[in-house]
């Protein structure tokens, strides 16, 4: 069995005029032969088919969306499924979620991870290949997509409910696949949470696991014999970066699996960087790819190593925590708070109190349900 994993897909900006224009060979054309090759092949679908006058979602960073053409350059380039389980497949409401199956169904490509309801968002995905099953495990981590008992949406990273997923994937298929989407952006290491969820995920029974979203690529290790990705990058997403960026690179996955082994070749790309458009790298270029993989791959194999770049990491972020927890709104206050020409209003009691509503679980039971309504009241 041959399959083929590939990392986040949204045809915007520059590459949305093309799409609707049909011209997909001048996009995908490089990455046919791969794609033509391979007995099954998977990409994330990082944003919703949306019609006009839908409105979009509140929710903290863009609303992305797309029109069914982008869904015909994927059949048109060999996609056989989609994954659903990301943070923007929700940005326009269960509208653009249904928009999506059925574009999708009406295309002959398939979906795991995405669904009317919780209870349909978590179903296995199951195909049979060359007489054997394969077993596709999505899901992401909470952001605003994550659906509900009766709202449309996708599955989640929940330890008690992918135990139970991962579980019966086992008992079901050959070979279980588990594709995740979360990680922190334009960061090129996993978190050691991420690290440690995902050894969990193979001694749960899988076979591989891939990560994607951090609109970076990562390094990857070979756990208990099975390999673990940390984060494959922009497949085909373009973005305001242009230029030669960690987000124009990225790599496919091609997994060759068999009875007594699982096979991996990393296949490197550029992507959305002078052109809007995948080119497979050049020797030159893969070689210093490949240096850097190394890198990574050191540091990941190395647990102290791996919270010293993560604590270094964060306390990078500090400054944008500390002003999402400030009450000024708008660039210009911002501005004058960062220069500190205003005060600061989070004492060190206020901080005890921030602290422990969000660290223990009953607590943050609470402040979620709080949080959720109020966000519901401002939709």
């Amino acid at each position: 069995m041959n399959i083929l994993i590939a990392g986040d897909y949204c045809p915007n900006e520059r590459l949305a005029p093309l799409i609707e224009k049909e011209n997909y060979s001048f996009v995908f054309g490089q990455i046919l032969p791969l794609l033509s090759k391979v007995d099954f092949s998977i990409v994330n679908f990082e944003c919703p088919v949306v019609a006009a006058n839908i409105k979009p979602i509140l929710k903290q960073g863009p609303n992305l969306s797309c029109s069914y053409k982008a869904v015909e350059a994927l059949k048109w380039a060999g996609f056989n499924c989609v994954t659903l389980a990301n943070n923007h497949f929700n940005d326009y409401g269960g509208e653009g979620c249904v928009t999506t199956f059925e574009t999708l169904q009406s295309a002959g490509i398939d979906y795991v991870g995405g669904g009317r309801t919780l209870e349909e968002a978590q179903r296995i995905y199951y195909t049979t290949i060359n007489d054997k099953i394969l077993a596709v495990v999505n899901f992401c981590e909470h952001e605003f997509s994550i659906a509900t008992r009766k709202v449309a949406g996708s599955a989640p990273l929940d330890l008690i409910d992918n135990y139970g997923q991962i579980k019966e994937a086992r008992l079901n298929a050959d070979y279980v696949v588990v594709i995740v989407h979360g990680g922190h952006e334009y960061y090129q290491l996993p978190s050691p949470r991420m690290k440690k969820t995902y050894h969990w995920f193979i001694e749960l029974g899988a076979d591989i696991v891939i990560n994607h979203h951090q609109h970076c690529y990562s390094g990857f290790e070979i756990y208990k014999g099975k390999p673990i990705f940390y984060g494959l990058g922009n497949f085909c997403f373009d973005g305001n970066r242009c230029g030669k960026d960690i987000w124009n690179e990225g790599y496919i996955v091609s997994l060759i699996l068999d009875e007594d082994r699982i096979d991996y070749t990393l296949i490197p790309y550029t992507q959305c960087s002078d052109n809007p458009k995948i080119e497979l790298m050049e020797e030159e270029k893969k070689e210093s790819f490949y240096n850097n993989i190394e890198k990574i791959n050191e540091v990941i194999n190395d647990d102290s190593a791996l919270e010293h770049f993560f604590d270094k990491w964060c306390k990078e972020q500090y400054s944008n925590i500390k002003y999402a927890l400030t009450p000024y709104t708008n660039r210009f206050m911002r501005a004058l708070w960062y220069r500190g020409l205003l005060p600061s209003f989070l004492s060190t009691k206020r901080l005890v109190s921030l602290y422990n509503k969000i660290q223990c679980e009953a607590h943050r039971d609470v402040l979620m349900s709080y949080l959720s309504q109020k966000v519901k009241q401002n939709d």
